[in-house]
């Protein structure tokens, strides 16, 4: 299978770039499936109805979210009815919507998308090694699944490395997001499992992870607050991961970084 995961989505500039970009991606890669992360899509702070729909509409197929999971409240009931947006597993029980769902491609292969927000520097929430393992342990890759992914939503790059050796050979790909910069550690590990610590966002790098500078400059060199965070409005570049892996096994082939369009440096991957 052939898989696409887009890092966090900041904004009307993050939002365009997936929409005018998934399209050609999903024809260049040969894709099965494209997971993008959702959580900033809607002014840098949550996401709608209307948003997701947008985003399904250019050829995404899951939304996963994280610590901004119910910032826009009219998800809430939406999430409900619509399976395929996914907040973190390790939310308590009884928190609307769900922290894994089961996708069938349009070849008819199966694949489970997991989403666990990671605990330090973080919300306190439930154990994400206890969470994740728990739904690994309903299906097997290679058996039940043909693909399995997991995105470990966190600040810590130790967390989310334990997380991926955590899962290696139990799952097709281990990818973080939250911290809006691509890492430059995509690998498969030991054991077959494709992992990158951080996507990367989806939005404007002529900016403080997405959002306009001038706001978060004053709170860093004056510590005075002056207002909202505004998401930066310039060209968006997709950051994402393209992993490939083996019918057979579901395990890894192949890991390749993506950015396409903004000012990043841009990767040419076919």
């Amino acid at each position: 299978m052939r898989v696409l995961y887009c890092g966090d989505i900041v904004g009307r500039s993050g939002r365009d770039a997936v929409i005018e970009n998934v399209p050609e991606l999903r024809k260049k890669l040969s894709l099965d499936f494209v997971v993008v992360n959702g959580e900033n899509a809607a002014s840098g702070f949550g996401i709608t109805e209307k948003i997701c729909n947008s985003l399904y509409a250019a050829g995404v197929d899951s939304i996963v979210l994280g610590n901004h999971s119910f910032d826009q409240k009219e998800i809430m009931s939406y999430m409900t009815q619509d399976v395929r947006i996914i907040r973190p597993i390790n939310y308590p029980e009884g928190t609307p919507g769900r922290g894994a769902a089961v996708f069938k491609t349009r070849s008819g292969k199966t694949i489970l998308v997991v989403q666990v927000m990671g605990r330090v520097f973080m919300d306190p929430l439930d154990d994400p090694f206890a969470g994740v393992d728990k739904i690994l342990n309903s299906g097997k890759l290679g058996g039940k699944y043909d693909f399995i992914l997991v995105d470990i939503h966190g600040e810590a790059t130790s967390e989310k490395m334990a997380m991926g050796h955590f899962c290696d050979g139990r799952v097709s790909m281990v990818v973080g997001s939250h911290q809006h910069v691509p890492t430059a550690d995509a690998m498969i590990l030991p054991s077959g499992t494709a992992y990158q610590t951080d996507a990367g966002m989806c939005g404007d790098y002529n900016s403080v992870i997405g959002m306009e500078k001038e706001e978060p400059l004053r709170r860093f060199t004056r510590k005075i607050n002056g207002g909202r965070f505004s998401p930066a409005s310039g060209p968006g570049t997709v950051c994402g991961v393209f992993v490939e892996t083996d019918d057979a096994t579901g395990l890894a082939v192949r890991i390749e970084p993506v950015r396409v369009g903004g000012k990043l440096h841009q990767t040419h991957i076919g």
